[in-house]
C-alpha cells in the first residue's frame, strides 16, 4: 500500500552570537532534507542553501528503491561539486561546508543520505531510536571505547566533525535503505537541538501525542529554553497512508528560505510569478545561491540604474566630450572593480587569520593560526605555539588526527584540543595492556 509523509519544518536563529541562520531545510510528502552550514566557516548559509537547492530537484520524481538511492547519491555529489565551483570562483566562500540529512520516498521504502553530525531519529511502536551515526571526533572516541555515552554528551569537542560536504572529491555520504511503516514518526535535526537538549527529553516530546507541526514547535521551544547558542532546525514527519489527504505544499526554512525570497520590484512594474513546482523552486534557489546576475538593462549617461532593488547614480563629469566621457566612465568602473577585488581578497585573508587548528611542527603538537592551505606563494597559516607533546608518542588515532590537522573554533578551543591530547597520552601511558597505545 502506498505511503506518504505528513510533515512540518521549523528553524530558529538560536540565542548565540550568530547574526544569520546557517541551517537550511526542505520538506514535502516525498522528500525531507536538512543541512547545517559549518559554524565559524565562511558562507555556511550559502553552503547549506546550495545543497538543499540541488536536492530539491529530486522532489516529485518516482524511482524504484535502488534507483532512488543512486539518484540521491548523485544529487549529493552534484551539490558537492557546486560547492567546489563556488569556492573556485569566490574567495569569500573558501572553507565553507555543510552537514546533510536527506530522506526520499520510494514506494514503501525510504532512501537516506547522511554526512556530518546532524541527526535522524525514528519512533516506531513507541520505541525511540537514532538512525544515524555522527561523523565526528567524539563519535570516533565512542567507537573506540575511549569515552562513555555520558561523557560524549558533554565533551568539549563534540561539535568537531570529521566528514561534511566541503567540495572535496571524497566527501561521500552514507547511503542506506529502510522499510517505512504507517505510524512511523521521523525527526531530522541540526545540532542546535541535539547538542543542547538531552536525548531523553527529545524522546519524551517525539513519543507524545500531537501533529508534526505541534512536535516541531515544541522541539524548537525546548531548544531555546535550553539556551541553544546555535541555529536550531527540525523537520518532523509521520508516515501515513498514501490515500490520506495531506498538504502537498513543500516547506522551506532557514537560509534556503531567505535566499528563495526575491528582491521586490518597483510598484509600477508587474510582480514576477512565484515558482510553484518543486523544480521551479529549486531552480530559483539555485540561481539565488549562485548569485546569477539579472539580464543586463540598457544604461544611458546620467540615468540611474537598478541593482538588486537599490538605486545608484552613474558618476558624471563636467564638460565631457562624448567619447572622452565614455572612456572616463569605463576607467572609473574598472578602478572600482579592482578596488572591490582587492578588498574581497583582504577580507578573505583576514578571515583565514581568525581561524585556528592543531597540527604537527617538527614532530611536536602545535597550535596554528590560519588555515592549513596556501594561496600560491602566500602562506595562510603561522605557528601560534608549539607544545612539548611528541606526535609519535600519541595513540595512533590521535597521531593521524594531528598529522591531518584538527580544526578549532578559536584559540581557546585549540588549547582545549591540546589539553585533551595530553589526557589521551597520559591514559595511554597508564594503560599497561597497551591497547590504547597501538602503534
Amino acid at each position: 500500500m502506498p505511503i506518504a509523509l505528513r510533515f512540518a519544518a521549523r528553524s530558529n536563529l538560536g540565542l548565540g552570537s550568530k547574526t544569520r541562520n546557517e541551517d537550511s531545510a526542505f520538506a514535502s510528502p516525498d522528500l525531507l532534507v536538512l543541512a547545517d552550514g559549518m559554524g565559524g566557516h565562511a558562507a555556511g548559509d550559502t553552503a547549506s542553501a546550495t545543497v538543499v537547492a540541488e536536492l530539491m530537484t529530486l522532489d516529485g520524481e518516482s524511482w524504484g528503491a535502488d534507483e532512488a538511492a543512486h539518484q540521491l547519491r548523485q544529487a549529493v555529489r552534484r551539490a558537492n561539486d557546486r560547492l567546489r565551483q563556488m569556492m573556485d570562483t569566490d574567495l569569500n566562500t573558501e572553507g565553507m561546508g555543510t552537514t546533510l540529512i536527506a530522506f526520499i520516498r520510494s514506494g514503501t521504502k525510504l532512501a537516506m543520505a547522511n554526512i556530518g553530525d546532524s541527526r535522524a531519529y525514528l519512533v516506531r511502536d513507541g520505541v525511540f531510536t537514532q538512525l544515524t551515526k555522527d561523523h565526528s571526533f567524539v563519535q570516533a572516541l565512542l567507537d573506540e571505547g575511549r569515552i562513555t555515552p555520558e561523557e560524549a554528551e558533554h565533551h568539549p569537542q563534540r561539535s568537531m566533525v570529521t566528514r561534511v560536504l566541503t567540495g572535496r572529491e571524497d566527501d561521500d555520504p552514507d547511503i542506506s535503505m529502510r522499510e517505512a511503516q504507517r505510524g512511523d514518526r521521523l525527526l531530522i535535526c541540526s545540532d542546535g537541538l541535539s547538542d543542547y537538549v538531552a536525548r531523553s527529553t527529545i524522546e519524551g516530546i517525539m513519543t507524545s501525542p500531537g501533529s508534526p507541526g505541534d512536535i516541531a514547535d515544541r522541539l524548537i521551544e525546548i531548544a531555546l529554553k535550553a539556551s541553544t547558542r546555535d541555529n536550531v532546525t527540525v523537520v518532523v514527519a509521520e508516515v501515513v497512508d498514501g490515500k490520506e489527504p495531506i498538504s502537498s505544499t513543500p516547506q522551506i526554512v532557514g537560509a534556503a528560505a531567505d535566499r528563495s525570497i526575491g528582491h521586490e520590484d518597483d510598484e509600477t512594474q508587474e510582480q514576477p510569478q512565484e515558482p510553484r513546482t518543486p523544480a521551479e523552486k529549486a531552480a530559483a534557489l539555485q540561481r539565488e545561491t549562485a548569485r546569477e546576475p539579472a539580464p543586463p538593462q540598457p544604461v544611458h549617461p546620467g540615468d540611474d540604474y537598478d541593482d538588486g532593488g537599490e538605486t545608484h547614480g552613474l558618476p558624471q563629469l563636467a564638460e565631457e566630450k562624448p567619447n572622452e566621457g565614455g572612456k572616463l566612465r569605463w576607467f572609473g568602473l574598472g578602478a572600482v572593480l579592482i578596488a572591490m577585488a582587492v578588498a574581497g581578497a583582504l577580507l578573505g585573508y583576514n578571515w583565514t587569520q581568525s581561524q585556528y587548528y592543531v597540527g604537527a611542527n617538527s614532530g611536536k603538537v602545535a597550535i596554528f593560526k590560519g588555515v592549513p592551505q596556501d594561496l600560491g606563494p602566500v602562506r595562510l597559516s603561522s605557528i601560534e605555539s608549539t607544545t612539548n607533546l611528541q606526535v609519535k608518542d600519541l595513540p595512533s588515532f590521535y597521531r593521524d588526527k594531528v598529522n591531518n590537522t584538527m580544526t578549532a573554533k578559536d584559540k581557546a578551543d585549540a588549547q582545549r584540543v591540546v589539553a585533551d591530547l595530553q589526557k589521551q597520552l597520559e591514559r595511554c601511558k597508564a594503560d599497561t595492556s597497551g591497547s590504547n597505545c597501538a602503534s
